[in-house]
């Protein structure tokens, strides 16, 4: 392979994932209000974060790598392959994607190519496979950074909200309206639009129904060609929603690859909250 893929813990994928595509990945940093900072997915796993950010009076604050990781990590993948592709999650969310490039300026290298997905979890995590799969098929870093721009524009992002709790606490909505949305039950469906930051696109009763109407959204945007794309659905500590939804996707769509399942970690988990389920494809 000539083209090293470098992603970070905001794409959410599996370690043994990241194993089989060569993929390396940056850890962006959590910091919870006992002022101790942990390196996502490197000192703290996704569960872990889950039992840390419920005992939390504020929310977790997720913070981008500094320039010098990023560079220490362009250098080692120049050295190993000659050209580098870092696949980043949406610029739209985190200050990641910038900070990434000030690096590449940093380094002054001309292999050294950053793609914003304008997504996140398993949105940027299949992004990086396409890349990897790419790069194994001998194609150079530009000829893949114009495939990912293409399957960009494609992409599609759903995500529905077990509990308001964290986006009362995020300052996203009031305290009130989150008691009256508990109260009725309300879960929002979220998709990421063009800039890359969610936005609600329904407010449906029920998790049941919230569930059913993602799957109901991705027939009527992509019909039989949802089956088609690379699927990975993640969550926040609620594996069988997840593997219920994937079976709803199954049996409505018949994807030709196996759906990607696996957990939030820091980066998308603040925001979701417990139950956050997501879509990606």
């Amino acid at each position: 392979m000539s083209v090293r893929i470098i992603t970070d813990s905001s794409s959410d994928l599996p370690a043994e994932l990241l194993q089989q595509y060569h993929i390396d990945m940056i850890p962006l940093k959590v910091t919870f209000d006992d002022k101790e900072t942990y390196l996502d997915r490197v000192e703290i796993s996704p569960a872990l974060f889950v039992e840390k950010m419920l005992r939390s009076k504020t929310l977790p604050k997720t913070s981008a790598p500094d320039p010098q990781t990023f560079i220490s990590s362009f250098e080692r993948g120049l050295k190993e392959t000659g050209e580098v592709i870092y696949v980043s999650l949406s610029s739209g969310l985190s200050s990641t994607y910038q900070i990434a490039l000030m690096a590449r300026d940093m380094l002054g290298s001309n292999h050294v190519k950053v793609f914003d997905t304008l997504t996140a979890s398993l949105g940027t995590g299949i992004a990086a496979i396409k890349a990897a799969r790419l790069a194994a098929q001998g194609f150079k870093a530009d000829k893949i950074i114009e495939q990912l721009t293409e399957m960009r524009a494609a992409r599609e992002v759903l995500f529905t909200l077990d509990t308001l709790e964290n986006v009362v606490k995020g300052g996203r909505l009031s305290s009130f309206q989150g008691m009256a949305g508990t109260l009725l039950n309300i879960k929002p469906v979220l998709r990421g639009n063009d800039q890359g930051i969610p936005v609600v696109v329904e407010k449906v009763r029920g998790r049941k129904k919230a569930m059913q109407r993602m799957v109901d959204i991705l027939g009527e945007l992509l019909g039989s060609a949802t089956g088609e794309r690379l699927i990975g659905i993640s969550h926040v500590s609620y594996p069988e929603d997840a593997a219920k939804l994937a079976g709803m996707v199954m049996d409505r769509f018949q994807p030709q690859e196996e759906i990607i399942i696996a957990e939030m970690g820091a980066t998308l988990g603040t925001y979701a909250g417990v139950g956050g389920l997501m879509i990606n494809l």
